[in-house]
């Protein structure tokens, strides 16, 4: 089974769950930015939630199947199409040999994920398919590269039932996105001004944004700390550098960093960011690590509740 490439972008990329145990040797974890929509895109076709998908971002894709079949579709609404017959951003279909499958612009959210029966095919290496360009590691020809024209996607996998979206876990991306923060050990070092406008101030998306990280403008944050020693760099961490204004980082963010931290983002948070498109208004919204454990369980309880 197989769909043919025939307009991609820089943006579109082979992913799954991301590489975990290696940040030891300086490789990043990589993996779908939105976790959330790439576990509902296989569940939707009963694969393994990890199953790897493509990450398409910001639309201006396009593909033509090769075999019959069914796919599914999760994340941003960026306008798919089937034969130019509109399809649902959250849901499962089947296709017919030489139908043609497009997304074209955002419409809401930056990113949606296509998913196979199966999960696509691809050379593991560490232990994942994700696509690192700065590390050459994953992607359809395990050099980190995106998705390009005349690239054939390939799964095994068969669908014995196409599942429908439960309409209570489709997720809102219209509006202020509110991202939990549980604070980190440098909040301390932050003003209580700082502190204040941080969780009381509407911030925007900067243009600067990609699978690193993301900036964010607003209120310039101070910091009596203005450089530490190089640590560890969790997934979500708040960077904030001498101009005061943050960076979130992202899956593939370095694997140590030595600008004080205002804290990190909850996986949940991670997810409903990698939807927000540059200019996109988000608040951060303070919580502490067992209520963020107590979010994330119930989000997993959607895929097997």
């Amino acid at each position: 089974m197989s769909l043919v490439i025939d307009s991609s972008t820089p943006f579109i990329l082979l992913q799954d769950k991301g590489r975990f145990g290696c940040r030891h040797l300086g490789v990043t974890q990589g993996g779908a930015l939105d976790w959330v929509s790439m576990g509902w895109a296989n569940w939707l076709l009963g694969n393994p939630l990890d199953a790897a998908v493509v990450e398409v971002g910001l639309g201006a894709f396009s593909l033509t199947c090769e075999r019959d079949g069914a796919l599914a579709i999760a994340g941003a609404d960026l306008g798919a199409t089937l034969d130019g017959q509109p399809l649902p951003a959250w849901g499962a279909f089947k296709v017919r040999s030489g139908q043609h499958l497009a997304f074209a612009h955002p419409r809401q959210g930056a990113r949606a994920y296509l998913a196979a029966p199966g999960g696509f095919l691809g050379e593991r290496q560490l232990g994942s398919l994700s696509s690192v360009a700065r590390e050459e590691l994953g992607g359809l020809h395990a050099d980190g590269k995106a998705l390009a024209a005349g690239d054939r996607l390939r799964w095994q996998g068969e669908v014995r039932q196409l599942r429908d979206m439960p309409r209570k876990w489709l997720p809102d991306l219209s509006g202020d996105a509110r991202l939990e923060l549980i604070l980190g050990a440098q909040a301390g070092d932050f003003s209580g001004q700082s502190l204040f406008d941080a969780f009381n101030s509407q911030w925007a998306v900067d243009t600067r944004a990609d699978r690193m990280g993301v900036r964010l403008l607003g209120p310039a944050l101070a910091c009596k700390r203005q450089s530490m020693i190089s640590e560890g760099i969790a997934l979500g961490a708040v960077q904030v550098p001498p101009d005061g204004q943050p960076i979130v980082l992202l899956n593939d963010r370095q694997t140590i960093g030595g600008y004080p931290r205002l804290g990190a983002l909850t996986p949940l948070a991670v997810a409903r960011l990698a939807q927000c498109l540059p200019g996109a208004p988000l608040r951060f919204v303070p919580t502490v690590q067992e209520a963020a454990h107590e979010a994330h369980r119930k989000a997993l309880a959607g895929w097997w509740g």
